[in-house]
């Protein structure tokens, strides 16, 4: 028995060192994109004064999370991995735009207070020995809520709907983080006792934490971000 808790302990560990590494990886590209377009001013000037080809960003970027998503069993590791790069090389030229919004210095300090956030709840997720699997349904209706009211202060752009739902974005993506981490864990240790291999689950689970990182970050930057005059 100790022997096999061991073993559980070893798989999820090994599984979660895979999800960091790939996520940070694609954070990278996200980062080092954004900011190299944002300094490219002919690059800005393509992607943001042409309304087709920011649209056609964010149907690309839709289209390669639903493919990971729903592909991933069929998929050789290889092109797990070209998709899930591919879809964080995306997202930095359309984040490229939080530079001509906010100020570096507001930028720096949300990705920091992000970051701490998101380690102290992977932290959590990890080590809590309470279940949270029972949060899911909520966290999904939360987000699907979250979701509808952006669309909706689409129309309104009321200011202070707008801080509203920062601040529940903020709440979701946290808890999010936690039980994300908590769910990879879980299944690291039923990998373990499989001998199943890891790639490609390491890739979904990046995929997912990547997700509520840049998520936080952005709600956290609507929060505390201060615009560029």
């Amino acid at each position: 028995m100790m022997y096999s808790d061991y073993s559980s302990e070893k798989g999820a560990s090994r599984l979660l060192h895979r999800v960091y590494a790939w996520m940070g990886g694609a954070l990278a590209i996200t980062g080092a994109t954004a900011w190299g377009v944002a300094n490219y001013p002919p690059a800005i000037s393509f992607i943001f004064q042409t309304p087709m080809v920011v649209l056609l960003l964010f149907i690309a970027q839709i289209g390669l999370v639903m493919y990971l998503s729903f592909r991933i069993q069929k998929m050789t590791l290889q092109t797990a991995v070209a998709t899930f790069l591919s879809y964080s090389f995306l997202t930095g030229l359309t984040l490229s735009s939080i530079f001509l919004v906010y100020t570096h210095q507001s930028i720096a300090v949300a990705f920091f207070i992000c970051a701490g956030m998101f380690v102290a709840m992977s932290l959590y997720g990890i080590f809590t020995r309470a279940d949270l699997s029972s949060m899911g349904s909520f966290l999904f209706m939360g987000l699907m809520g979250l979701i509808l009211c952006m669309v909706v202060n689409i129309f309104l752009q009321s200011a202070q709907f707008d801080f509203f739902i920062s601040l529940v974005g903020v709440g979701i993506f946290t808890l999010l983080t936690a039980y994300d981490v908590q769910q990879i864990k879980r299944i690291g240790d039923q990998m373990s006792a499989t001998g199943a291999p890891l790639g490609k689950v390491a890739i979904i689970g990046a995929l997912k934490l990547y997700l509520d990182f840049i998520n936080l970050f952005l709600f956290l930057l609507r929060l505390f971000g201060q615009r560029r005059n």
